[in-house]
């Protein structure tokens, strides 16, 4: 199907996508910086929502692994750390409400099933 890193690509089109769909303004798209990136950072509602895309390729949806189990206390941190400097290189207000959400897909037989994992990882700040 997808090598590792065409389907972390295509997962992320998708996300977007779907976010698209839900209403979701796209900010920014793989913002990086030597401690990490973010790969999405939309916005909803006044809201600013970083969110991380995890996808994985499998057979059927039986299957026991979910994309989500890849976030770590250690993702948690640099996403945390990643939200605050984009905060900060933009010159956004640090009171502007903004929330990490995780987006789990599953590419089966080439389509996705999505997960929105709104606020995964509280206290950011």
């Amino acid at each position: 199907m997808y090598q590792p890193h065409q389907l972390g690509k295509w997962g992320e089109e998708e996300a977007t996508k779907y976010l698209q769909k839900k209403g979701y303004k796209i900010l920014e798209k793989n913002f990086k910086r030597k401690w990490g990136e973010l790969d999405i950072i939309a916005k909803k509602d006044n809201v600013i929502i970083f969110c991380e895309v995890k996808t994985i390729a499998k057979k059927n949806e039986d299957e026991p692994f979910f994309p989500e189990d890849e976030i770590n206390e250690k993702k948690e941190k640099q996403l945390r750390k990643m939200a605050q400097i984009y905060l900060s290189s933009k010159k956004i207000n640090p009171e502007t409400p903004c929330q990490i959400d995780i987006i789990a897909i599953e590419a089966i037989d080439g389509k996705p099933n999505i997960r929105h994992h709104k606020n995964a990882i509280e206290d950011i700040f």
